[in-house]
Order: structure tokens, then sequence, then C-alpha cells
């Protein structure tokens, strides 16, 4: 009995094994279950780059202010810091010596008008008596010599006396161009030096430059563009430029391209340029800071798609479309920046095409997948500033027409 059922024990046993092995075969044969995708079709923008640059405000006019004449300060008009127009007076030099070195000139002037006067009374008298005969001609010709000496120092005489007049006109200082005035550099009583000694000093407010460098790429995007008719230059066009302060989240200053140098610096690979920004209110003062936006491109058709459905494979942008046989299919892209919150597809996919916006981490080429079809809605606003693509030049944001 013993061994009977020894032997049945290890009937059962293998028994077992060779069910095991024959369902352990069967689990081999069946195929992995298809992964669950999200995918979308892509949100067609018609879609305007900007490049942004980082810069500051300039005034177009910044005048320091010096003297045509010397003197002592003998009133200074203005309140430091005020807004000034174009001719108002700021300082006042003594005009006494000034006015006693006119008068002087001025009896010159009278004096020489005289000595003219008789010179040429002589030389009438003259003519007669040559005609007579009473007279040589030599005689004759020296009182012509006087009356054109008489005439050249009565020129010189009123020159002397327009100078003296002229000088005395800058004992008044007056402000060259509308603008703010700085701080006084001279109090009443100094004596200030012609050409020399700094009074103060008066910037322009309104329009205002705003001014920055841009890379040597950016500027051959622009010469390519302007070729092939997308882009007007900025040398001749004036293309829209925003502007965004330290502490703004917009976009608020508003101006256009007004200069672009005419070369590039050798030691920073840059070109300069400003654009001119209209500041009323005066809220915008030289050398504050800004980051601003220029236009970058043409309009162009785009398609946009989330961040996180674009793969990087080496150099190439992927993304991953279902074709109608179910499978994902990879296929390069050409990127561009974010609008809406969404990255510009420039190349690469079509309206149509089914994108895998999630999921996407454990595809393979030519994998069949399980697809869930949602609608792909603006993430941010439109105003939002956006990153910049890896080719070069790229534009830093973009804006949807």
């Amino acid at each position: 009995m013993t061994k009977a059922k020894g032997r049945g024990r290890v009937a059962l046993a293998a028994s077992m094994m060779l069910t095991l092995a024959a369902c352990g075969k069967g689990n081999q044969n069946q195929a992995p279950p298809a992964p669950h995708v999200t995918v979308a079709t892509p949100l067609p923008r018609d879609v305007v780059d900007w490049d942004e640059y980082v810069g500051r405000f300039e005034a177009i006019q910044d005048v320091e202010l010096r003297p045509r004449v010397s003197g002592t300060i003998d009133r200074v008009l203005f309140t430091d810091g005020q807004h000034v127009s174009q001719g108002q007076p700021l300082f006042i030099i003594d005009p006494r010596p000034y006015a006693a070195a006119l008068a002087q000139a001025r009896a010159q002037a009278a004096k020489a008008n005289a000595a003219l006067v008789n010179a040429q009374s002589e030389l009438a008298r003259a003519e007669k008596l040559l005609a007579a005969q009473a007279i040589a001609k030599e005689e004759y010709e020296t009182k012509q010599a006087a009356v054109r000496t008489a005439a050249a120092d009565l020129a010189a005489a009123q020159a002397s006396a327009r100078t003296a007049a002229l000088n005395i006109s800058f004992t008044t200082v007056r402000s060259p161009i509308a603008g703010r005035v700085s701080d006084r550099r001279v109090s009443k009583g100094n004596y200030a030096q012609d050409g020399t000694t700094v009074l103060t000093r008066v910037v322009s407010i309104d329009p205002i430059w705003f001014s920055f460098e841009g890379a040597e790429s950016f500027y051959l995007k622009y010469l390519r563009q302007d070729r092939a008719g997308e882009r007007g230059s900025s040398r001749n066009t004036p293309n829209p430029v925003e502007i965004q302060l330290a502490d703004e989240s917009g976009y608020r200053w508003h101006g256009h391209m007004d200069f672009v140098d005419n070369a590039i610096d050798t030691n920073s690979g840059t070109i300069r340029a400003h654009a001119v920004v209209a500041n009323p209110g005066g809220f915008l003062t030289p050398g504050m800071f800004g980051r601003a936006r220029l236009l970058g491109s043409g309009t162009y058709h785009a398609m946009l798609i989330p961040d996180e459905a674009i793969l990087t494979d080496q150099t190439r942008k992927i993304v991953y479309v279902v074709g109608r046989d179910g499978k994902v299919v990879p296929r390069p892209v050409q990127t561009g920046p974010q609008v809406e919150g969404l990255r510009v597809i420039k190349n690469g996919l079509a309206p149509t095409e089914r994108v895998v916006i999630e999921g996407i981490t454990t595809l393979q080429p030519g994998m069949a997948v399980v697809a869930t079809q949602v609608k792909l809605k603006p993430r941010a606003p439109d105003t939002a500033p956006g990153s910049s693509p890896e080719s070069a030049p790229p534009p830093s944001e973009a804006t949807a027409r």
C-alpha cells in the first residue's frame, strides 16, 4: 500500500508540472495589450514672431549747457529738475561789461561813419577840381582811396558792434531744447568761463529713444526677410516695437524702429539700433531699463501643440501621430516660439493629424495604440512671453493674428 501511494503522488506532481508548463506557453504567445494614449489635432493659427531685446531709454537730445561768454553768474532762473521750454532763460551772466563794450563799439561805428561821410565829401570836390584841371590826377586817386578806407573802417566797426550785441545776448543763457533740466552746477556769484564751465544739463523727454544692440544672426535674418519681401528692413520701415518696464508684466509702451547702425561691432558681434517711443507724460526717463520685442517676421500659418508632445532626437524635434491603422508614426517637425501657452510648429504637421499629447514616453514607431481624442485649448493669454527655439536666430515670442 505504501509503495502504491508514493507512485500516485509522483504521477500527480508530474501532471501538475505539465499543466503549469502548458499554461506558461500559452501566456508567452499572447500579445501585450495596446497602450492607451491621448491625442488631439493641432490648433491652427496665423502667427507673427517677435524677437526680444534688452535695452535702455535715451534722450533724443541731451545738452550739456555751457556759457558762450565769460562772467559772473548774476541770477539762476529755474528750479532744479523742472521742465523747461525751448528758449527759456536759465542763467543771467553779469551783462554790464558787455553793455559797456557794446556802447564803445557803437561809438566806433559812428566815428567810422563820420569819417566816411567826410571822405565822400572831399572826393566829390576833387571830382569837380579834376574836371577843371585844378588838381592832379594822383591827388584825386588819393581821395578815392580814402573813401574806400573809410568804408572798410565803417564795416569793421559795425561788425564789432554786432559782435558786442551778440555777446550781451549771450549773457542770458537759454535752454536750447524743451525737456527736463538737471540741477544747477554753479550758483550766483560763481565765475563761468565761456565754453568750459558746465552750468547744467537738459534732456528731451517726449519722444524718447529705446536703444539696444542686436546679434549679427538676427541682423542677417532681417536682411534675408527684406530681400524675400517678408518683412521690411528697420532701416527704412517703421517696424513696431513693444516695451515692458522692469516692474511690468505686459508690453504697454509702443513705438517704432527709427535707426539701425551702419556697422557691426567687431568686438561684441552686435549692431546698435533704437526705436522712437511716445512719452507725453514724461514717465519714461533716460537711463531706465526695459525689455522690448521687435516684429521678427511676416504673418505665417502655424500649428500649435503642447510642449510635452515634442521629443528631442539628437538635433531633431519629433512628435508622434496616430495613423488610420491605429499605429503611431514619428514625425520630424520645425518648432517655433510659444503662442497662447502652446508651441508653434512651423513645418511637419497637417491640421487634421492626430498628435499624441499624453502617453508618449512608452511609444515605439509602428506600435498600435488605443487613442482617446481630446480638444486642445489655449493655455495662456496671447501676450504670454515665449521661449526661444533652438535654431538660430530664433524669435523669442509670437502673437496670433
